[in-house]
């Protein structure tokens, strides 16, 4: 890839927005490098491995997402759509691996200049990509870079491939050690490359790295004429939108520790320092579900059984108990309204059965006076 890589727009869209509308002002970039300073942050180890299933709405608190939406469904897992200038829905990882295996089911975007890519990369500049543009449909680019060294382009490689990448899902994985880096595509290796093959080692990606993954607009107009040419040319938003789209992803970390802290500031593998402990995202994807009532009853022991259900006995009992008083109650208060009824009945029926008997005897005179 030419002066411009992989993390083009992955990483400082997602921590510079006010420049979302210019993909071009975004460059490889990192907050704190610490081949410059010894101040920079540790960096949380995920120290376990764990696969997500992109079926639902919910990253968890182990990604980060930037620069657009996702759209979740059942059968396409979460989708990363391009509709304006400016997107770049990217996603990344907020523990670090330092060695491991990443591999990822995906369905890359269609379009020109439109890049859905896979990537590693360090706080010192280093990073292992995978990048698929939507305008070639016959090869795929795997890629590394080490401590940002962007003087020579050779070590981008095109695989050709017997499928349409934007047709449908396939699997692209790599693993690294502080050896060699493999990439794999469906399970078959497709390239390997040794340290001593990076620039005697200098070039080969040995620092902690996160994983982000994304698509982004390399044909866009306003960035370098080489980056647009190596994306397949300009990106028409007008045919849009471009979507991308993940169905799972497996990560693993080959080393154990709660961080990763640079010794010095040479971004040697051997100066990488691993601080006991439990990771934190190792805890949070390691924790057990919530138990299901039955699950939680089971689990209690045989007097805590008793003890329950004997509450649960007294508490029916009190409330049948409390039933019957309240219907007793109210037995009782309709039997006196209903014997209260009765006597008025009988009342106005003896005063109607005298009125009737007065009559019949002519006991009311009607007046002959005129009014």
């Amino acid at each position: 890839m030419p002066s411009i890589t992989t993390n083009t727009l992955l990483t400082t869209l997602s921590l510079l927005s006010t420049f979302l509308a210019s993909p071009a002002v975004a460059q490889t970039w990192t907050s704190c490098n610490p081949l410059n300073t010894t101040d920079c942050p540790t960096n949380a180890a995920l120290s376990t491995e764990h696969t997500y299933h992109f079926t639902n709405s919910s990253l968890g608190t182990t990604w980060n997402q930037t620069a657009g939406s996702l759209k979740y469904t059942q059968s396409g897992g979460a989708h990363f759509t391009i509709s304006t200038r400016g997107d770049a829905p990217t996603i990344q990882s907020e523990y670090y691996l330092f060695g491991g295996e990443l591999e990822v089911w995906m369905r890359a975007a269609t379009g020109t200049g439109v890049v859905s890519s896979i990537v590693l990369q360090s706080e010192d500049l280093d990073e292992v990509d995978w990048e698929i543009l939507g305008g070639n449909t016959t090869h795929i680019q795997s890629n590394y870079f080490g401590k940002g060294n962007t003087t020579s382009y050779d070590r981008a490689i095109w695989h050709p491939s017997s499928f349409q990448p934007q047709d449908d899902f396939h699997n692209y994985t790599t693993r690294w050690t502080k050896d060699e880096l493999e990439w794999y595509i469906d399970g078959a290796s497709v390239r390997v490359l040794k340290y001593a093959e990076a620039n005697g080692g200098k070039n080969f990606p040995q620092t902690p790295m996160n994983v982000r993954i994304g698509v982004w607009a390399g044909g866009d107009e306003d960035n370098p004429k080489d980056t647009v040419e190596w994306a397949g040319g300009e990106t028409d938003y007008g045919d849009g939108p471009y979507t991308m789209s993940v169905r799972s992803l497996r990560v693993k970390d080959y080393s154990e520790g709660k961080e990763y802290v640079y010794g010095d500031m040479t971004g040697s593998w051997d100066s990488i320092e691993i601080v006991p402990g439990n990771s934190t995202a190792s805890k949070t994807l390691n924790a057990p579900p919530p138990l299901t009532a039955s699950q939680r009853w089971n689990k209690l022991s045989p007097g805590a059984k008793i003890g329950v259900g004997s509450s649960v006995g007294i508490t029916c009992i009190a409330l049948i108990a409390l039933a019957g008083f309240y219907c007793v109650r109210q037995r009782k208060a309709g039997k006196r309204e209903r014997a209260a009824a009765d006597l008025a009945f009988e009342s106005e029926r003896k005063e109607l059965s005298a009125y009737q008997m007065q009559m019949s005897k002519g006991g009311f005179a009607v007046s002959s006076k005129p009014f």
